[in-house]
């Protein structure tokens, strides 16, 4: 398949991947939430593969401090 930019591809299961997330985070399901933000790391990092190739470093510096943002969500997830 000639002429497609296999990385531009990248950003449609990026967004696929983010939508399925912020539904899971705001279920009442702590188990649906805990998922949700773990959906949400994986996000981060297709984001990541996507931003650092196409120079999108501030969408790489956002996706990283998101990604900590979800991990801290996970740890209040699971206390309360």
């Amino acid at each position: 398949m000639n002429g497609i930019n296999w990385l531009d591809l990248l950003q449609w299961p990026a967004f696929v991947v983010t939508v399925i997330a912020a539904w899971l985070v705001s279920v009442d399901s702590k188990k649906k939430r805990e998922v949700g933000f773990l959906v949400f790391i994986i996000s981060n990092f297709l984001w990541v593969a996507w931003g650092v190739p196409s120079h999108a470093y501030a969408l790489v510096a956002l996706q990283t401090c998101l990604a900590v943002s979800n991990v801290h969500g996970i740890i209040k997830n699971r206390r309360n």
